[in-house]
């Protein structure tokens, strides 16, 4: 079978379908689709009453080639098929032994060959796989690309969300696919039987209110409001149960901030249209002038101390000081306000 370059939409479609190949090797930065995908192998693929005799999932660092071999020869029983996956194969000892099954697999079996990390697929058994059987590659989405991956998920579902709540939503959740997936399926339980999804439910549902939510804050630090800044991080910290994770958050959406403004500052200077740009940085251009607004404010000195203050923090948060979590907030604000020169135009 010739090498087929497809996708995780195609590999949907087709598992949906119950169009199964023999085999399929399946590697890359983003396990969020191969996870999805092995959920839905499961659920398509076999009845829930056949998988306690046809349904294998191993683990690489923990198998035998071996053994696991004999497992993809067996033949199933009582089911049309049956589905080994086996997880980490690129920590299988010996896993060249599954060149001779490329050449030849089971026609009574499915097999998820997964790959965790970086995988050489012009050596065998990998070479053989991708040769024989069918191979895809998930790439991690830039962040450009969470946009618009957010509003497609959410169509899938049935939702209707509109832009200002798909770029809070990215900005919330970086280029965390999972993460994603869960604030849209919280999302979805928090509007009820309403299809459509807003800004206002995106605050909401994540327990903050319309003043206090770490968009205003990302917003107030954009408009260099040192004061607000300090105001309303200090009073989402008490409303959170987990003031750490707060802060984890709060760190989170302000470097991606910056990294747009320092993306935005290097477009500038290529003089690219303002479309090119919001395409660049992964906003709508209806939200591209709040972006632009800001790097007004902000030199590229200013936005290389912020991420200095967002790196210190960051590191201190995940158990590198003895700082409480308000103090190590107070301290990034002040060294990220401190390093911001306001242009006139600004002004």
């Amino acid at each position: 079978m010739a090498t087929r370059q497809i996708s995780y939409d195609d590999l949907t479609a087709a598992f949906t379908h119950k169009n199964f190949a023999p085999f399929y090797l399946l590697h890359g930065q983003e396990q969020f689709f191969i996870d999805r995908l092995q959920q839905l192998l499961l659920e398509t693929a076999l009845q829930s009453h056949e998988r306690d005799f046809n349904l294998d999932i191993v683990y690489g660092a923990e198998a035998d080639a071996k053994a696991v071999l004999g497992i993809c020869m067996s033949y199933p029983l009582m089911a049309e098929r049956r589905v080994v996956i086996i997880r980490d194969f690129n920590k299988l000892s010996d896993n060249k032994l599954f060149q001779a099954y490329a050449e030849k697999p089971n026609p009574a079996a499915i097999v998820l060959f997964i790959c965790s990390g970086k995988i050489n697929t012009n050596a065998h058994p990998y070479r053989a796989l991708k040769k024989n059987g069918v191979a895809v590659e998930f790439k991690a989405l830039y962040p450009r690309q969470v946009p618009g991956w957010i509003g497609r998920l959410a169509k899938d579902k049935g939702l209707q969300i509109e832009p200002r709540a798909i770029q809070m939503l990215s900005d919330f959740v970086g280029s965390d696919l999972r993460k994603a997936a869960a604030e849209l399926e919280k999302l979805s339980a928090f509007a009820g039987e309403r299809t459509s999804i807003t800004a206002d439910d995106v605050v909401q549902a994540s327990g903050h209110t319309r003043d206090v939510n770490v968009f205003e804050l990302q917003r107030a630090v954009g408009e260099f409001r040192h004061n607000d800044t300090i105001i309303i991080a200090e009073r989402l910290l008490q409303q959170s149960s987990n003031t750490k994770g707060e802060s984890t958050m709060i760190v989170a959406v302000l470097t991606s901030f910056f990294i747009k403004l320092w993306q935005l500052s290097e477009f500038q200077k290529l003089r690219i249209s303002e479309k090119e740009m919001s395409r660049g940085i992964g906003v709508s251009p209806f939200f591209l002038k709040e972006y632009l607004s800001s790097l007004r404010r902000f030199d590229e000195n200013s936005i290389k101390n912020a991420f200095s203050s967002l790196l210190t923090a960051d590191y201190e948060l995940k158990g590198g000081s003895d700082r409480s979590d308000r103090l190590i907030l107070n301290l990034m604000f002040g060294q990220m306000f401190a390093g911001i020169r306001v242009t006139q135009q600004a002004a």
